[in-house]
C-alpha cells in the first residue's frame, strides 16, 4: 500500500511558475516509478510527466516539454513538478501516481487525492 500526498498548488499569473510536491509513504519509494497527470474541467484526465525509480529517465507530454521538469529525491520520498511559463490552458488538478512494477505499457497503482493549480490570464 502506497500513500501520496500533493501540494504546492495554487493561484498564478500567465508566465508564472509552481512547484508541485507528492509525499509518497507505505513502501520503499526508491524502487517504484512516478508520474504526474492532469486533469481539466470537462476534459479527461492526461498524462504530464513520469520519471523513473531512479530519476535516471524522465518522460514528457508534448504540450509541457521544456517547460515542466518532473524530479525525485528518493532520500525524502518525494516527487516533484516544477511548472515554468505557465500558460492558462495548464489550469487542472494535478495528481501524482505510483506505478509500482516495471511493465511493457505503465500502469499506475495508487494515486494522490490531487491539488489545484489556477493559471490566469
Amino acid at each position: 500500500q502506497v500513500q501520496l500526498v500533493e501540494s504546492g498548488g495554487g493561484l498564478v499569473q500567465a508566465g508564472g511558475s509552481l512547484r508541485l510536491s507528492c509525499a509518497a509513504s507505505g513502501r520503499t519509494f526508491s524502487s517504484y516509478a512516478m508520474g504526474w497527470f492532469r486533469q481539466a474541467p470537462g476534459k479527461e484526465r492526461e498524462f504530464v510527466a513520469r520519471i523513473t525509480w531512479s530519476g535516471g529517465t524522465a518522460y514528457y507530454a508534448d504540450s509541457v516539454k521544456g517547460r515542466f521538469t518532473i524530479s525525485r529525491d528518493n532520500a525524502k520520498n518525494t516527487v516533484y513538478l516544477q511548472m515554468n511559463s505557465l500558460k492558462p490552458e495548464d489550469t487542472a488538478v494535478y495528481y501524482c501516481a505510483a506505478d509500482m512494477f516495471p511493465r511493457p505499457i505503465p500502469r499506475y497503482d495508487y494515486w494522490g487525492q490531487g491539488t489545484q493549480v489556477t493559471v490566469s490570464s
